[in-house]
């Protein structure tokens, strides 16, 4: 998955914590590449009891990590969703590469 600010693609993990930030915004989980954490509007949803931004988003379901609550995202329908973006040129290609890798293919 890109940084839904600027589309950059996360690179192989080193050891440690990855720098990249995970955030909900218009209630769907999404990245935030370490360039883009710098800036001071993120435009992510905030959690409506205590504002914190510290907020996941799985099975149809955000929850605030801050103060513990949890409702329905709006949008848990996929149609309801917007359309997928479609992957930037040559990523195809690059996820062949690793897998061949990964796998030992020639």
């Amino acid at each position: 998955m890109p940084c839904y600010r600027c589309g950059a693609r996360q690179t192989d993990p080193v050891r440690g914590a990855s720098p990249w930030q995970r955030g909900v915004r218009n209630e769907s989980q999404v990245l935030i590449c370490p360039d883009c954490q710098r800036l001071h509007d993120l435009d992510l949803d905030a959690c409506s009891t205590c504002a914190s931004t510290a907020l996941i988003c799985r099975l149809g379901e955000v929850e605030c990590r801050s103060c513990g609550a949890v409702w329905l995202a709006r949008s848990s329908d996929a149609l309801d969703r917007p359309a997928a973006v479609a992957p930037p040129p040559g990523l195809s290609a690059e996820v062949e590469a690793a897998l061949n890798r990964v796998l030992g293919r020639a």
